[in-house]
């Protein structure tokens, strides 16, 4: 539901500004099965097996090894050199990402959760090098949409053989999933799209380790969880990656 929001979002906004944005050649249909299945379904379906079986906080640190996942993946493919501030700023927001979220409470483990996780980082990271081979041919509105579209369709494919029901529809489940079709899919997925058509891949999923940040400042601030001193450091750590991928070589 919400990829399928997301993407009819896109559609309608292509349609009112610019309708050739949907032309696609067939032998470019790839990327995008990578962008739409590789990625956002394999991504998906593993993410939640992972905080079915484990909790939340270690599925998500085991998600942001997909930073990593990017940085070997553009050296093998596309040449991109693995620079000591790039190393530096992973470490940093990586070590972030755990005192975050493992610091703290009990922790279960085991080990078809923890290659869930891996498989949910790798196809996280796989987003980032389908999206540079699309974006060297398509805007980043084209390939955003089709990434989407061809993502819910194959969802809805993998639910319709489940046998599962819809829960019943209620007003706040529709704005519910409106709200994640916009704010938690449409708009941060074309950010990122928009973001990898100026940086490097590696650079852009670094950069992704804002998300566990801004998630800590919003518990404390809009939830009023407690502030904790591992949650503080982590923030620092992270802001401190991101600041260091960020300066200028003199």
């Amino acid at each position: 539901l919400r990829c399928g929001i997301a993407a009819l979002l896109f559609g309608v906004t292509i349609l009112v500004r610019d309708p050739k944005q949907f032309r696609i050649r067939l032998r470019d249909f790839w990327c995008f099965f990578g962008t739409g299945i590789c990625s956002l379904l394999f991504f998906t379906y593993c993410y939640f097996q992972a905080i079915t079986i484990m909790d939340l906080s270690t599925a998500a640190v085991l998600l942001y090894t997909a930073p990593s996942i990017v940085m070997v993946l553009s050296l093998l493919l596309f040449h991109e050199r693995i620079t000591a501030p790039k190393l530096l700023a992973l470490v940093l927001a990586f070590a972030g990402c755990c005192l975050v979220s493992l610091v703290g409470g009990t922790h279960r483990l085991s080990v078809l959760g923890v290659l869930y996780g891996l498989g949910a980082g790798f196809g996280y990271a796989l987003y980032s090098i389908f999206g540079q081979v699309a974006l060297a041919r398509y805007a980043p509105m084209t390939v955003t949409f089709y990434s989407l579209f061809i993502s819910a369709c194959s969802i809805g494919i993998v639910f319709a053989a489940s046998g599962a029901d819809l829960p019943p529809v209620s007003g706040g489940m529709v704005l519910g999933v409106c709200g994640l079709g916009l704010f938690s899919t449409a708009l941060p997925y074309i950010f990122y799209t928009r973001g990898l058509a100026g940086l490097s891949p590696s650079k852009a999923s670094v950069l992704a380790f804002a998300e566990p940040m801004v998630a800590t400042l919003v518990g404390i601030f809009v939830l009023h969880e407690p502030i904790t001193l591992p949650a503080v450091l982590g923030i620092a750590l992270i802001f401190a990656g991101i600041v260091v991928l960020n300066r200028r070589s003199s």
